[in-house]
């Protein structure tokens, strides 16, 4: 086999010849991603125009809006070019910005979910102390934590990666993926290997064992609280939890598919689940958010009328 140490670019595989029928995925796709970008900047303006709205748990709403946006754009604008195009290639530096981006929103957004089950818990187990344990600063130091350890980790993971010599250019996906390229290359990649099974650990077991503390804990006080305590957890962890499954769930599926084989399952439907925990978030959460949270909902409505009646 050619060792192929610096290649220009590399090969999506996973596509498929769609005929006539790729002027409808790129109209479909187009939809969706036109869809997120509208949703997510939407609330982010309604929270930014709206000073009452101006707390810890609206920020780190916005980071998450913001981290939806970023994850969406590392995909969509790629995937629609890759769907009108007969040649499935992507230069070598566009593939790496893309790798980075990808797996710094998933990082991103599971300890924004991690914090934000943090702001609950206090929030339905410690009313009277909310106010004084999360302040402004600290919120905003909760969402510098958010994202720096996603950026210092994927950045040291292409370190290690793109040195790699490699003896092929064919990615069996319809994105970059850290992963495949590993597997490409004709070198030694145990050190890859470790850093990637160590940065999965961490940054999936960290974030769970937080998200666990607080779940349980908010548990123990509806079961012990008050009828008003329990609507409360009930109206305000709603989202929250289904936003957490919903992102989990496509998570996991990528994790799998990355660390085994599973050419048993269809190809179509390897696509779309590989494409879920970065399209159905992106387009759910806001929409969940902005329907369960009242405050939003109605800052949302008001900002609309006074749109109209001008």
């Amino acid at each position: 086999m050619v060792n192929l140490t610096q290649v220009p670019d590399f090969v999506l595989a996973a596509y498929f010849d769609s005929g006539v029928l790729r002027h409808l995925y790129f109209f479909l796709i187009m939809s969706l991603y036109v869809l997120i970008v509208l949703s997510n900047s939407f609330l982010l303006v309604v929270i930014g125009l709206n000073r009452s709205l101006h707390e810890p748990m609206y920020l780190f709403l916005c980071s998450l809006f913001v981290n939806e946006l970023y994850g969406s754009t590392a995909l969509f604008p790629l995937l629609l070019v890759q769907v009108l195009s007969e040649v499935h290639t992507v230069p070598a530096p566009l593939c790496f910005l893309q790798i980075f981006c990808v797996y710094s929103y998933g990082n991103t957004e599971f300890l924004t979910l991690a914090f934000m089950s943090y702001d609950r818990y206090l929030s339905i187990c410690r009313p009277l102390q909310y106010a004084r344990i999360m302040t402004h600063r600290r919120a905003a130091g909760f969402v510098v934590v958010m994202w720096l350890p996603s950026v210092l980790v994927n950045f040291l993971s292409l370190s290690l990666v793109v040195p790699l010599p490699l003896c092929g250019n064919t990615i069996h996906k319809v994105y970059c993926d850290i992963s495949s390229v590993v597997r490409l290359a004709c070198h030694d990649t145990t050190l890859n290997n470790v850093y990637g099974l160590v940065v999965s650990v961490v940054m999936i077991f960290a974030p769970l064992v937080l998200i666990l503390y607080t779940y349980m804990r908010i548990l123990r006080v509806c079961l012990s609280g008050s009828k008003q305590t329990r609507q409360k957890a009930v109206r305000t962890c709603t989202p929250h939890l289904a936003s957490l499954l919903n992102f989990s769930f496509g998570a996991c599926f990528e994790i799998l598919q990355s660390r085994f084989d599973m050419n048993r399952v269809p190809n179509i439907l390897r696509i779309v689940l590989s494409l879920y925990f970065l399209s159905c978030p992106p387009l759910f959460n806001p929409v969940m958010y902005g329907l369960k949270l009242s405050n939003i909902r109605v800052k949302c409505k008001h900002l609309i009328s006074n749109k109209g009646s001008q």
